[in-house]
């Protein structure tokens, strides 16, 4: 260890830009087992491991590190599964600049940082070839309990696990006709590979969780059916409300959500039928595209419509580079790949060409004084300008959904951001024996806090249960 004052800082080779700009597969290439070690070997094992602290997880990352540059690759994997349900997933798609690397004790000293995702994805990548990961195994038959988990995103599918390990029925619902959520609808395949989610999905399956597909909570089933058919339920639905923009000719047709347009490429990539993308309506072959927003998820939009072979992509976002929300890697791999950021700038208005929009009018913009979270604030400050399309995404973040009139549950509380209201010592909502974690209760944030959540809630609900054990043995 300590070889970081003559080892270097390297992440994996990416794939060149011309290469990997018209496919979906993921842009770095693994590392091999002697990068690996090397890169391990430059932790620092210090005293206050920050990159633990920042990690929403607590993940070991200085054992695991330890473990990985002594070749103890094995070791190293059960250290990473001792926290984390998904850390191949993590390894891929966690923002590491802004969580664990970016807290790096090295990173401040000058040094750069460790590649904590990178040996993370290797490893446990490595783990699966080798058949490291163990299958779910209940530690004892509690089967006479059953629980209902509504959503298979992180948050449900770390819930359903854990769950599932302690020996409780399990089932989850989701609306969809594939389980993992926004990792395998709303993430591209160059971020997340569909194969990685499909393989933890049929770990779970494997361990005995049911699955129930294409359901859809007051539709099928009205919260309160739901709730008589299990002993406890946990609703880790997200938020997939997009945030509309207001602006003159925004009904335009060629005017999309960023999710409508996610979903169609990811579902083409699946090989089904997409009659939208059929269609061009959420194709961006052969048009000029434009993003609207600066997060992660305009970073998936604008490099999906370079592969889907866009004549050109540019991103509009009000603030500057230094102020996005989005990661730091993401604008980068998109600027490899040829797509051109506006920076402050806000659209005021489309122009269509009979129904179909031609054009986002806008306006540049100024930073202000920082707001709540430490940002600047944009505020209007110069001329207008035109910029042609044939293709507008607006990626403008997430809002919770109008649970408790789709599921028919006027008694859900929720919070007047329209989030589920809930203890946050039991993590119960205001309906008896219904939980709620992950984004429905956090708001729109990243995939480890929802793993963090699922955590979290599974130990709740394994609490209650046992309470309620104990009550009926009580009358009895």
């Amino acid at each position: 260890m300590l070889k970081f004052t003559k080892v270097g800082q390297d992440y994996p080779a990416k794939r060149p830009a011309p290469e990997r700009d018209d496919d979906f597969l993921e842009i770095a290439r693994p590392f091999i087992v002697e990068k690996a070690e090397e890169q391990s070997s430059r932790c620092s094992q210090c005293g206050v491991p920050f990159c633990q602290v920042h990690c929403p997880l607590h993940n070991n990352i200085p054992d695991w590190l330890m473990l990985t540059s002594e070749g103890r690759l094995e070791e190293a994997h059960a250290a990473m599964a001792a926290t984390s349900t998904m850390p191949e997933i993590c390894g891929r798609i966690c923002p590491q600049d802004r969580l664990c690397e970016g807290n790096c004790v090295i990173q401040q000293s000058g040094h750069g940082a460790v590649t904590i995702g990178s040996v993370e994805k290797f490893v446990t990548d490595l783990a699966w070839e080798e058949g490291w990961v163990e299958p779910i195994r209940p530690a004892r038959d509690r089967s006479h309990r059953s629980i209902g988990i509504i959503g298979a995103g992180p948050a449900g599918l770390t819930a359903a696990e854990l769950l599932r390990r302690r020996g409780y029925a399990v089932t989850v619902y989701d609306r969809h006709d594939r389980g993992g959520g926004l990792l395998t609808y709303g993430i591209p395949g160059f971020k997340l590979e569909k194969y990685v989610v499909g393989r933890r999905l049929k770990r779970l399956e494997d361990g005995g969780i049911r699955f129930r597909y294409d359901f859809e909570v007051g539709r099928d089933a009205s919260l309160a059916e739901l709730r008589s058919r299990h002993d406890a339920l946990l609703i880790a639905t997200g938020v997939y409300q997009a945030r509309e923009l207001s602006a003159p000719g925004v009904g335009s047709g060629g005017i999309v959500r960023a999710l409508d347009y996610l979903i169609a490429s990811n579902r083409k990539g699946f090989g089904d039928k997409v009659p939208d993308f059929e269609s061009g309506q959420l194709n961006a072959d052969g048009k000029r595209v434009v993003v609207i927003g600066g997060g992660d998820t305009a970073m998936d939009c604008v490099r999906t419509a370079v592969r889907q072979g866009a004549t050109s992509v540019k991103c509009l976002y009000r603030r500057d580079r230094d102020n996005m929300p989005g990661s730091a890697r993401e604008v980068q791999n998109a600027e490899e790949e040829g797509v051109e950021f506006v920076w402050l700038a806000a659209p005021a208005g489309f122009e269509a060409d009979g129904d179909a929009v031609s054009a986002v009018r806008g306006a540049r913009m100024k930073l202000g004084t920082p707001g709540p979270d430490g940002r600047r604030q944009p505020e209007p400050g110069g001329e207008a300008f035109r910029e042609p399309a044939d293709l507008v995404v607006t990626a403008l973040g997430f809002s919770p959904e109008d649970l408790p009139t789709l599921f028919g549950a006027s008694d859900l509380g929720v919070t007047r951001w329209g989030t589920l209201r809930t203890d946050h010592k039991t993590m119960m909502t205001s309906v008896p024996g219904v939980f709620a974690a992950g984004d429905i209760v956090r708001g729109a944030s990243l995939v480890v806090w929802a793993i963090r959540d699922g955590r979290d809630v599974a130990g709740r609900m394994h609490d209650y249960l046992l309470a309620e054990d104990e009550a009926e043995k009580e009358a009895a």
